[in-house]
């Protein structure tokens, strides 16, 4: 069943593939975004209780949901790199790592906007807060230890173990304000409960989580196809790609 799946762990079809992927992955992003922000920032009312300061959540919550997924989707790739030896999960770990740490900190910086009107101050150790920040640091540990060594074999399984390992720290960021006592606002969107939010401020959330999910494969997939080439440049059918991108 998964040996469709399989035959991508060849360079070549794996660039081709994220080749045909990047640009319908692009547009859409723009246009998720572009409209889940829009309406949520000048069309949406009001909140009774916040004001204008909780339209923040629209950059805030996608960054961080979306953070947590990038942390889950890089330890599956290093998972599979780690266990199967493949060399295009590994380098599909590489690539994730930084985005995911850059909306790891968009989250924090707007959380943190977010909290000083609300709390009073701009950071306190809460649970929420804390996590979250270990989360930035083990993005940031996996980035600098796969470019610690000079063999990337040896610095993708290193890599690789410290995101496996730093899974754990995804529930905790997520269950953190039920499981604590939290200043953290409990989650306003429920699978299998009525979101606390009304319709018309849920959708567009809904739009921009969407969007910010759909991004990060983008970004993720530029990044990739750097990887891809820089891994096989002595390759052929490399050297024939730079030759007929030259030639354009």
């Amino acid at each position: 069943m998964w040996k469709w799946l399989h035959s991508y762990a060849d360079p070549e079809r794996a660039y081709k593939l994220s080749d045909k992927l990047l640009p319908w992955l692009a547009i859409t992003a723009i246009i998720l975004i572009g409209l889940g922000t829009i309406q949520g920032l000048l069309f949406t009312p009001v909140d009774y209780q916040q004001g204008e300061s909780y339209r923040i959540i629209y950059i805030h919550v996608p960054a961080a949901s979306m953070s947590m997924a990038a942390y889950m989707a890089m330890a599956s790739c290093a998972f599979i790199g780690v266990v199967w030896q493949i060399k295009t999960a590994d380098w599909a770990a590489a690539s994730i790592a930084p985005i995911g740490a850059v909306m790891t900190f968009i989250a924090l910086i707007t959380g943190s906007a977010w909290g000083k009107p609300m709390w009073g101050t701009w950071w306190v150790w809460d649970a929420r807060l804390t996590s979250e920040l270990v989360q930035l640091f083990l993005y940031l540990g996996v980035i600098a230890l796969y470019a610690s060594y000079e063999d990337k074999v040896l610095a993708a399984r290193a890599a690789g173990i410290l995101a496996i390992v730093g899974v754990i720290n995804v529930p905790i960021i997520k269950f953190s304000v039920e499981w604590w006592n939290s200043l953290h606002q409990p989650a306003t969107i429920k699978i299998t409960e009525e979101s606390a939010m009304s319709s018309d401020m849920l959708y567009p959330l809904l739009i921009n989580i969407t969007g910010f999910g759909v991004l990060i494969g983008a970004l993720t997939l530029v990044r990739f196809k750097n990887e891809i080439l820089a891994r096989n440049s002595m390759r052929l059918w490399v050297k024939d790609l730079a030759m007929n991108q030259g030639e354009k």
